[in-house]
């Protein structure tokens, strides 16, 4: 007679616990969704920002001008004047901004009238888009406001 403790046992194999594909496709579709809404806000944050750094951007190039226009007793003709002495400021005292000020945080120039309908000139941040009017993030802001 056999010892009990040696006898034969058969053995069974596992299954193996796993994902059917429509569980994987589940997840993956569950994914796409969170990651949709977290790109629409993370986005929507950085329009915010960049339109934020614009208007701030808007304030600083002013400053430019004034400075411009105390040593020089005229505005600017135009926004370049503020980075190369133009021939018609005798007491030019600049560089008054960087090249790279002269574009707002989407690329686009800033507005610029003298002498202006505002006062002694208008500069305008143009938003987003770049072009006149427009609300929200494409909305303009100019100096006198």
């Amino acid at each position: 007679m056999r010892d009990p403790s040696t006898s034969y046992r058969p053995i069974r194999h596992r299954q193996t616990a796993g994902f059917t594909l429509l569980e994987m496709l589940a997840v993956i579709v569950l994914i796409g969704i969170v990651a949709t809404i977290v790109v629409r806000q993370v986005a929507g944050n950085v329009d915010k920002g960049k339109y934020g750094a614009g208007k701030t951007q808007l304030t600083t190039l002013s400053q430019a001008v004034d400075s411009y226009a105390l040593d020089n007793n005229t505005p600017p003709q135009q926004l370049q004047d503020l980075v190369s002495k133009p021939a018609n400021a005798p007491n030019w005292h600049g560089p008054y901004a960087k090249a790279s000020q002269l574009k707002d945080p989407w690329g686009h120039d800033f507005g610029y009238k003298y002498p202006g309908d505002h006062g002694n000139y208008d500069l305008i941040f143009y938003g987003q888009d770049g072009q006149p009017g427009g609300t929200d993030y494409n909305a303009d802001v100019g100096n006198w406001q």
